[in-house]
């Protein structure tokens, strides 16, 4: 019997399902809907926020697949219901997060957004000041996250000359080949070293206000902050301050603490209660690390692969941890 999947994230464009299945194992059969078949007989799910009824529609099933990185709070709830049903997630978006964590920090380092719009008005005068740029190479980036985003972005940092220390949950202190990797325990004591603070983590009850004010005042006084993990991560007033202040030299903000609660709201909602957007020193980015002309595709890409490791019978990759939220 071949593995049947049913796809309900959203429906897909016709090139994009034509470029999965091309992709798959020829054993797996592939049906897309928000309603599941009939009869209800998938073995894998593909949904970020299943409905109960699409769990409960049938014995056979044995993995729900999140189409995105991250675990959505109702459906880690909804699972912990189903402890047969392993849960996994893709990480598809790994290399273009990095990437556009890279370009946050960057952007903030150099003040490219304030001479952009100085140039766009014909104003040379910054050429003519003291430049605020920071000189990143030789430098230390602490990466608060480990994962498949944190271990590229680490890469990069590398490659702009920086030493990289990792710091992630269950690490032991030791070398890698990205740099050093440091247990959790000892983030206060490497925060005085960095020049970048790179925030690449879920959002769970334990990673909530983890970079409190105490916290952004053991950064040097020149450090810049990029978060590319989740806006609580980092407590907004005491970021607000630390930046207005100038006890924190810069940030990269891609993702933030009020978003749109609707279509209707897309074009005039406050990512903050904090005017962040009055600081010169804050490079603000709409929560869209992962996007990309090519984000179908790559999803399609690893999508394919961890389907066909499930038919092959091996396991199925980034199983996410229920208890743990990530």
């Amino acid at each position: 019997m071949g593995l049947a999947v049913h796809y309900v994230h959203a429906p897909l464009e016709e090139k994009i399902r034509e470029y999965l299945q091309s992709r798959l194992h020829p054993d797996i059969h592939l049906t897309v809907g928000l309603e599941p078949p009939e009869p209800a007989a998938y073995h894998i799910l593909i949904a970020g926020r299943p409905k109960r009824e699409q769990i409960c529609a049938n014995e056979n099933l044995r993995a729900l697949v999140i189409p995105w990185a991250g675990l959505p709070e109702t459906t880690r709830q909804l699972m912990t219901e189903f402890p047969a049903v392993t849960v996994h997630n893709l990480h598809h978006n790994a290399g273009p997060v990095a990437e556009h964590a890279l370009a946050l920090l960057l952007a903030a380092a150099k003040f490219v957004v304030p001479m952009d719009r100085s140039m766009r008005s014909g104003d040379w005068s910054p050429r003519y000041h003291s430049s605020p740029s920071l000189i990143l190479e030789g430098k230390t980036a602490v990466i608060l996250g480990y994962g498949a985003i944190g271990q590229r972005l680490a890469g990069l940092c590398q490659g702009l000359g920086m030493e990289v220390i990792a710091v992630r949950r269950s690490a032991t202190a030791g070398s890698l080949e990205t740099g050093c990797c440091a247990p959790i325990e000892s983030l206060p004591g490497l925060l005085p070293q960095a020049t970048a603070l790179l925030i690449c983590l879920p959002h769970t009850p334990e990673t909530t206000g983890l970079i409190g004010p105490e916290e952004l005042a053991l950064l040097p006084p020149h450090a810049v902050l990029v978060n590319v993990g989740r806006g609580p991560i980092v407590d907004e007033a005491a970021l607000f301050r630390a930046l207005r202040e100038g006890s924190l030299y810069a940030a990269g903000l891609d993702v933030w603490y009020n978003y749109p609660e609707d279509e209707s709201q897309r074009t005039h909602t406050a990512p903050s209660t904090y005017p962040f957007h009055e600081l010169p020193n804050v490079v603000m980015s709409p929560h869209r690390a992962g996007s990309s002309l090519e984000t179908e595709i790559l999803r399609m890409r690893h999508l394919a692969d961890l389907l066909n490791a499930a038919a092959r019978g091996e396991p199925v990759p980034n199983r996410v941890h229920l208890e743990r939220g990530y």
